[in-house]
């Protein structure tokens, strides 16, 4: 079998919770060598952030489910760098590394001698990717980031949830993760500017940069119009119909992103005469109008069951689907085709569940050798590989 990717390449994390973790678990998955140094005194905070926790076969707690969201395939190392034997071990470490990634208030590793223009000086090679709420610049600049800030400075939130409602937060931490997302691509391409000039770079991540850049469409909205987008619940400003619909035992979604998959939906449903009309014939004219549209489309699917309609829409070339609890979308035939769900061996009898990255490579697939570590699980395996030995 050909070798991931990133084969070789060795990242050490100075990162906790969950951007700086998610970049360096996606790193592990394209196969590079990710430490992981943790403070002894408990290490990364998510180990406690449960309930629930995964407990091993003979009820050891192996830290919470969020901590094993984002810590797959790395190598933990203890280390308190406020001490200056293990300050001067990590330092060794880093000497060896090709990518640093941290999470640190502006300026908290300046202290350590850990900052970027002083470990340049140790290895020039070195990507270092510092990672914070509001960047290093900027009247923000020394303030924490979390996510749920940033969702709501970013502008997120006044377009998510019910027009007239109260501002609602997504689900899941979408800032950390876009955020840990665009970090692994500006890494890789500093990475491939090292490798050519032998020059690293500090790159300068901020969670809030991220998520204004993720608002995609909603941004060019207004920057067009003059008019910021409002909340819509969950129809889209610039499709219609695009939405969530009742139907007699449930709801589904309804995604006509054209004017042809509208007349085909028309036919399914027995509105022929809507695909004719000139307040529904275009999609502009469906977006003004969509009110209108809306009320009668609510009506003809009143007598429809969820299940008969999504197959014959199905059939019919019409984009809609079920709206599924995060159970239902992994017992969903195709994430079982796929291999979402992965059980991984950590060495100890266990079998901890985890869950696949979504990039499928046919020349250098992506690896899943081990799970989220144990607490200073590698302290003395990598302590040997610098020459060192455990206390």
């Amino acid at each position: 079998m050909a070798e991931a990717p990133l084969k070789g390449v060795r990242v050490i994390e100075l990162a906790r919770i969950l951007a700086g973790p998610w970049a360096g678990q996606l790193l592990a998955d394209l196969g590079a060598d990710v430490i992981k140094v943790e403070n002894p005194a408990g290490g990364d905070d998510t180990r406690k952030w449960g309930p629930p926790f995964v407990m091993g076969q003979d009820g050891e707690n192996l830290s919470a489910a969020y901590y094993h969201a984002a810590n797959r395939g790395k190598r933990s190392i203890t280390l308190d760098f406020s001490r200056e034997k293990d300050c001067a071990r990590l330092k060794k470490l880093i000497a060896t590394a090709d990518i640093l990634i941290e999470n640190f208030k502006l300026d908290g590793l300046k202290k350590y001698g850990l900052d970027y223009e002083s470990l340049k000086a140790i290895n020039p090679k070195l990507v270092y990717c510092s990672i914070t709420g509001f960047g290093q610049t900027g009247p923000y600049a020394a303030r924490a980031g979390y996510d749920f800030i940033i969702q709501g400075m970013s502008g997120l939130m006044s377009i998510t949830g019910a027009p007239g409602g109260e501002p609602q937060k997504v689900g899941v931490a979408v800032s950390d993760i876009f955020t840990g997302l665009y970090s692994v691509i500006a890494i890789q391409a500093a990475l491939r500017h090292a490798e050519k000039t032998g020059e690293g770079q500090h790159i300068d991540m901020a969670l809030l940069d991220s998520q204004i850049a993720a608002l995609g469409n909603q941004n060019l909205n207004y920057l067009v119009s003059g008019e910021a987008p409002a909340q819509m619940g969950n129809a889209h400003l610039n499709i219609a119909p695009y939405e969530v619909l009742p139907v007699k035992d449930g709801h589904i979604i309804l995604a006509v992103g054209n004017d042809g998959q509208f007349q085909r939906f028309c036919k399914v449903v027995d509105l022929s005469d809507l695909a004719n009309d000139p307040r529904f014939s275009t999609n502009p004219a469906r977006v003004t109008n969509r009110e209108a549209l809306r009320k009668v489309i609510e009506k003809r699917l009143a007598a429809w069951e969820k299940k008969k309609l999504l197959a014959e829409l199905e059939v019919n070339a019409v984009p809609a689907s079920p709206i599924n609890t995060i159970a239902e979308a992994f017992d969903d035939p195709q994430a079982k085709a796929r291999g979402m769900k992965l059980e991984l061996d950590d060495g100890h009898g266990n079998k901890l569940p985890s869950v696949r990255a979504p990039m499928v490579m046919s020349g250098t697939p992506l690896s899943y050798e081990r799970p989220s570590p144990r607490l200073g699980e590698h302290t003395e395996e990598i302590l040997r590989e610098i020459g060192e030995a455990s206390e």
